[in-house]
């Protein structure tokens, strides 16, 4: 934890929001969660070293680097998920609205369910449509009946999988395409009314066409919902995210190099490595 601190990552100059089509809500300037000074390490190895950032209310933000630069471990911190990890140690501060999440003290199952996480290879649960929706749900203390039907409901109609499924809601879910497994393993995180979403390459496992089905779905939460995701895909970056914020590796170390609107950090970078990556140049 004691390698060199990086200089303080460039904000790119504020003009027009990458990736927001006419029309789309807007996001809000607004900090939702502010990372100060966050450092992880995994036993003896530090992964990620002295990164500070906002991550803004109602935008998406796309993590973006190569692959080992620590921008899943950045993910997984925003809501304690490298707690269940041996051995870590994770130092700085993540303030989250009014809580402090790395307090040890905190509830994180109630974290967890206001920041809620979608993985790379889409899970459902070895279970019915319905069940996978309303496990959670109960888990969290809903019971009556025609609240848990109203909230899957609404739930797979914000994901686009009503009309799919509502005919088959007690059919397995592992019965589904690709794409319709990810979109309900979103709709599981959305069924607990989360502010913020956490996206660990959401699209990677999926064949183009699915994947460009959730990417349109991850658009359209824009404005409702705060979301970070990872992506490798420096395309899909630019049409979904409003900001952006690229990772490399220094000393076997991961640092935060720049950090801004999408658009402006994407086509006029301040930092050459920056300007390497994004052209294709390196990574």
């Amino acid at each position: 934890m004691n390698a060199p601190s990086p200089p303080s990552p460039k904000l790119s100059a504020t003009y027009t929001l990458g990736g927001v089509e006419s029309g789309a809500p807007c996001c809000e300037p607004v900090p939702h969660l502010r990372i100060e000074k966050l450092s992880i390490a995994f036993g003896a190895t530090t992964v990620l070293d002295e990164v500070s950032l906002d991550i803004y209310k109602g935008c998406i933000t796309a993590l973006i680097g190569p692959s080992g630069c620590g921008k899943t471990s950045f993910l997984s911190t925003l809501n304690r998920l490298t707690d269940l990890v041996p051995g870590t140690r994770v130092g700085g501060r993540i303030q989250f609205e009014t809580t402090e999440v790395l307090d040890p003290g905190l509830d994180v199952l109630a974290l967890r369910r206001r920041i809620g996480m979608i993985f790379q290879k889409p899970n459902p649960f070895p279970l019915s449509v319905r069940r996978n929706l309303e496990l959670p749900l109960r888990e969290h203390g809903v019971r009556r009946r025609e609240v848990l039907e109203q909230k899957i409901e609404t739930a797979l109609r914000d994901v686009g999988l009503w009309d799919e499924v509502r005919d088959r809601l007690d059919s397995p879910a592992l019965a589904l395409s690709g794409g319709q497994q990810q979109r309900l393993c979103i709709a599981r995180a959305l069924v607990l009314e989360p502010s913020v979403l956490l996206m660990d390459e959401p699209c990677s496992a999926l064949d183009p066409i699915s994947s460009g089905v959730v990417e349109e779905l991850i658009g359209r939460l824009r404005g409702r919902y705060t979301v970070v995701i990872v992506t490798h895909n420096l395309a899909q970056a630019r049409r979904i995210a409003n900001y952006a914020a690229f990772f490399w590796m220094k000393e076997r170390v991961g640092k935060l190099i720049e950090f801004g609107r999408c658009q402006p950090l994407f086509d006029t970078p301040a930092h050459p490595l920056t300007a390497a990556y994004v052209s294709g140049m390196r990574g």
